[in-house]
């Protein structure tokens, strides 16, 4: 319970791998319309093999209205990053975005209100995304880009790093870290939330406390949010078959085989709609890669770069 005139501190925590946009992130938190009695810190943890965002970051710290920390964590594992965030954070309340989002000006407000108000343990809020001209209109009108949670049964039960503020003595994210085998393939964050809500951790949604990310145009394809797609199948299936015997691996197979075909049928139904006849390509592509958790499958890798190759790998 927090007393009168006690100050709330909240670390805002963006991890960054050679993106430019880094800088425009910063500059939207300095735009923060904050409450009184709480205090921001940024922690900025880079993830490339060199500190190749320090000087951005160092530059911009001497004329933040925010404290920012930088922190150089390499390997190209994004959950070596975040575990950095984790660990560097003394605050009551840790909030992540990704370093190519703006926020707006009454974010921060909204997730603090809403935890307030619902008495959760993690607030989620929404990623909107903003398509440059050159983009499709099948991929505009579908919204694809866009980041929100997924209610099953009225709860929401797993959760994202792209728009989240956590209570940090909530017993169910006490001492929690990212998994490091997930740092490479994506979906550490999944994981993370749905052993947090196993534990008992309390979610809600703040539809108020937006964030917007401008799509580039190599992520404006079909090809990328197949693979995208896909992998967050096979996240969701390994995370479902983990707990299962073999009877039940089999059931959860025969299932996402059924939605596969489901979405088959959508397709041809809706032949004529561009938009209507990818999204059911999709999600498809989803169940599809589900199947492949279930089954065992290695996970794409779209995280960090090989030290070795100096090839990049697409963030997500």
């Amino acid at each position: 319970m927090r007393h009168p005139g006690e100050t709330t501190s909240i670390d805002i925590c963006v991890c960054t791998f050679q993106r430019v946009e880094l800088l425009h992130t910063l500059e939207s938190l300095d735009r923060l319309k904050m409450m009184k009695d709480h205090e921001v810190r940024i922690i900025v943890v880079d993830n490339d093999w060199k500190p190749t965002a320090k000087a951005l970051v160092d530059d911009f710290a001497k004329k933040s209205k925010h404290p920012i920390a930088y922190l150089h964590a390499p390997a190209g594992n994004i959950s070596i990053a975040r575990n950095k965030c984790l660990e560097a954070s003394t605050a009551k309340l840790v909030a992540f975005i990704d370093d190519d989002e703006i926020v707006t000006e009454n974010w921060l407000k909204c997730l603090i209100q809403e935890m307030q108000t619902s008495g959760a343990d993690v607030v989620l809020g929404p990623v909107i995304a903003r398509h440059l001209d050159p983009a499709p209109n099948w991929l505009k009108s579908g919204d694809f880009h866009s980041t929100y949670p997924v209610w099953i049964k009225g709860q929401i039960r797993t959760g994202y790093t792209c728009n989240v503020l956590m209570k940090m003595s909530a017993p169910s994210l006490s001492g929690r870290r990212f998994n490091l085998l997930r740092g490479q393939t994506g979906g550490e964050d999944t994981e993370f939330f749905k052993k947090v809500f196993e534990c008992g951790g309390r979610f809600s949604y703040s539809e108020n406390a937006i964030v917007t990310e401008t799509v580039p145009e190599k992520r404006a394809t079909f090809d990328w949010l197949m693979k995208r797609r896909f992998r967050a199948g096979q996240t969701h299936g390994k995370l479902l078959a983990e707990p299962l015997g073999t009877a039940a691996k089999v059931f959860e197979t025969a299932r996402a085989l059924s939605k596969v075909f489901y979405c088959a049928l959508c397709y041809c139904l809706h032949i004529t709609s561009r938009t209507r006849r990818n999204t059911a390509l999709l999600r498809g592509g989803l169940h599809i890669g589900t199947v492949s958790g279930i089954l065992g499958f290695n996970e794409l890798e779209q995280y960090g770069m090989s030290a070795s190759t100096g090839v990049s790998n697409e963030p997500t």
